[in-house]
């Protein structure tokens, strides 16, 4: 991991690197426990985070959920927690309760999609969503509208067409859009080598006319930064960034995936040793904004909302049968 920048040279408050702390631990806290009710027969699939939660909430933390859009990947549980999601909607999501927010049931967890906190409600071809927020930034900038766009993807997925697509459209109409890209080395089983002719994700950048940067993922101070330089650039009208964020999946590419099928047990082990919730706990300390007493209460906390937000979903009812044939077809009413 690079040295970390010291977070007050940035404009952040201790207040403002702890709350960053407790969103990445939630994720990964919430996360692990999607794990355990998967393994128990209680819930039919995961898609972790775990790995990158540092780049996620660095990046959410760059940007204004008072008013922004985002369009999260299936991976980005840190970034919809920032922007208003709460422990309870994404374990409502992963038992397909009724009150899931995403969706009320219908699709898998990791399809976010919440209008009240702007979230861009995302679907399963991995990328379609880079197109979405290029048009609603396309949209804002043609009704004058404050706000930018920011969307993430994997790396794997930045061979789409979608991708090349949207960042295209994105320079040529300078558009305020952010696009970040996870690397997490692996497209499912597929290591990044085999994904990419050329060195970086952001090398890819200038082809579109925008600057592209590649940032340590597990360093969310570092992402803080370079995102929040693309969202200053992005509001002056100064238009889209590509910005790749090298991070590294702690977990099997899903519930459904064993990774031990392509992945070394070394390779496992090198992620873990640099896992970035454990990183940015010795630099809460290092900087005297945290000790391992606060730390273990930040945890305590965290695990009660966890385990309310497991009870609370899981004694949730399912929608009726009926209930499915809403928002597919004409209700009188509604005609």
């Amino acid at each position: 991991m690079t040295e970390m920048l010291h977070h007050s040279s940035l404009g952040l408050t201790n207040e403002d690197v702890c709350k960053m702390y407790e969103t990445m631990l939630l994720a990964r806290r919430l996360d692990e426990r999607m794990w355990l009710l998967n393994r128990a027969g209680k819930i039919p699939f995961v898609i972790s985070c775990q790995g990158q939660e540092a780049a996620q909430v660095g990046a959410a933390f760059a940007l204004d959920y008072t008013k922004d859009y985002i369009a999260p990947y299936y991976r980005d549980m840190g970034v919809v927690l920032h922007f208003g999601m709460t422990a309870r909607d994404l374990m409502l999501s992963a038992f397909a309760k009724a009150e899931d927010p995403n969706s009320g049931g219908r699709q898998m967890p990791g399809h976010f999609g919440q209008k009240k906190n702007r979230i861009l409600t995302g679907s399963s071809p991995v990328t379609t969503q880079v197109p979405h927020a290029v048009g609603v930034a396309l949209a804002g900038k043609m009704q004058r509208e404050d706000f930018i766009t920011f969307v993430t993807l994997g790396e794997g997925s930045s061979n789409q067409g979608d991708f090349h697509e949207g960042a295209n459209f994105a320079g040529v109409h300078k558009l305020p859009v952010i696009i970040m890209v996870e690397n997490n080395q692996y497209a499912i089983s597929v290591p990044v080598e085999r994904q990419l002719a050329c060195k970086k994700v952001s090398d890819r950048a200038i082809g579109y006319g925008m600057p592209g940067v590649t940032v340590d993922g597990k360093n969310p101070l570092e992402v803080y930064k370079v995102v929040k330089e693309a969202a200053d650039r992005a509001r002056k009208g100064e238009g889209p960034s590509l910005i790749e964020t090298v991070t590294f999946r702690l977990t099997a590419h899903s519930s459904d995936d064993d990774h031990r099928q392509y992945r070394t047990a070394e390779d496992i082990e090198e992620g873990r040793a640099q896992d970035p919730i454990l990183l940015f706990e010795k630099y809460l300390m290092e900087t005297d904004v945290a000790t391992v007493e606060s730390l273990q209460e930040i945890n305590e906390r965290i695990l009660e909302i966890v385990n309310d937000a497991t009870d609370y979903a899981e004694a949730a009812p399912y929608a009726t049968p009926e209930h499915a044939l809403r928002f597919v077809y004409a209700e009188g009413s509604d005609v």
